[in-house]
């Protein structure tokens, strides 16, 4: 194993999550978490960072998937810990393995900068959705100033290596409407005391265009 693979398999993964559960972040997962409801499914659930705000008497069942296997015994113990009949997995969000139609609720946080192929991910979670049903969002990604804009191209290629591939370039809010969701935002800005490069956000709710 090389020193970049062994990077990616044991720190990169440990890193990502204590980054992912600062403060400011949870905060923002705070606000948006809470408003999943039946059969919930979530893209990156790792270590299980948003289990402590979902209202449990909400939830009729839990799945997830994240690529990270070795995060996933605390996922499962959260939600064991909770009561919920839970089925997570490791997978990728590019191929979810659940039948279409499957949940009421997909929730998404800081996941889709660090797929390799985010069409294919909205696709897939789009798949996985009930008529009526929601995809909870919070995302970061490029800045609307174009002088933050240009940093994060020129920083990207070794934030990646780092970083467990994040990008800090993808679009959020457009590249859902792109893939047949209608978007409602909740909030969008920069995350305090974050670098700016890494800390604009988009959070809100995408629902099924047309359905």
């Amino acid at each position: 194993m090389g020193l970049q693979s062994w990077y990616d398999a044991h720190v990169m993964p440990r890193l990502v999550t204590f980054a992912c559960g600062q403060g400011q972040v949870m905060k923002r997962r705070s606000q948006l978490v809470p408003l999943a409801s039946g059969d919930v499914f979530e893209l990156g659930c790792g270590g299980g960072l948003n289990q402590e705000f979902y209202q449990t008497s909400l939830v009729s069942s839990f799945s997830g998937i994240d690529p990270h296997g070795g995060l996933l015994e605390a996922a499962r113990e959260r939600a064991r810990a909770r009561g919920w009949h839970n089925d997570i997995r490791e997978g990728v969000g590019e191929h979810i393995p659940f039948p279409e139609r499957s949940f009421d609720t997909v929730v998404c946080t800081f996941t889709l900068c660090s797929v390799d192929n985010p069409a294919q991910v909205m696709s897939e979670m789009r798949r996985i959705l009930r008529p009526g049903g929601r995809l909870l969002f919070l995302e970061h990604g490029r800045a609307p100033d174009p002088d933050v804009a240009r940093w994060q191209d020129r920083i990207e290629p070794v934030w990646k290596r780092i970083a467990g591939n994040c990008h800090l370039t993808r679009p959020i809010g457009a590249a859902l409407r792109g893939a047949g969701f209608e978007v409602e935002p909740l909030g969008q800005g920069y995350l305090p005391k974050a670098p700016r490069v890494a800390g604009w956000n988009e959070w809100g709710i995408a629902r099924k265009a047309g359905v």
